[in-house]
């Protein structure tokens, strides 16, 4: 399953993905997210969404692991890896605009910073 990470660019943005290579997607404290940090295997497609500045999804990204702290067993530490650059921002108007988004937890609860996609959606917004 596809997954859409929101991120804010002026603490870590996917530029800084794409020059760090890998990183580990932390700092989530929010049950719903933690419950799609957990849930995420290898090999899994995501798409890096910077929010408040620019807002709009703007790479893609790979999960390269995804196990759990030895001190805290509810807490998964997922790694991933940077993929490419959109070749075209996907904004958040066009997001909403989109039927493809209609009943997305994106915009049910928008601030959710770990969102499930369908296929649709993920192919819609990399390639569309």
């Amino acid at each position: 399953m596809p997954y859409l990470l929101k991120t804010e660019p002026d603490k870590y943005s996917f530029d800084n993905l794409l020059r760090d290579g890998e990183t580990v997607w932390d700092g989530i404290k929010n049950n719903q997210a933690l419950i799609s940090l957990r849930s995420m295997k290898k090999g899994e497609k995501l798409v890096i969404y910077h929010s408040n500045v620019g807002k709009a999804a703007v790479g893609t990204a790979r999960v390269v692991s995804n196990t759990t702290d030895a001190d805290d067993p509810k807490t998964p530490i997922v790694r991933i890896k940077a993929e490419k650059r959109l070749k075209r921002e996907k904004t958040l108007a066009e997001l909403r605009e989109s039927p493809l988004f209609t009943d997305s937890l994106l915009f049910r609860q928008f601030r959710l910073s770990v969102v499930p996609l369908t296929d649709a959606q993920y192919d819609w917004l990399v390639h569309g």
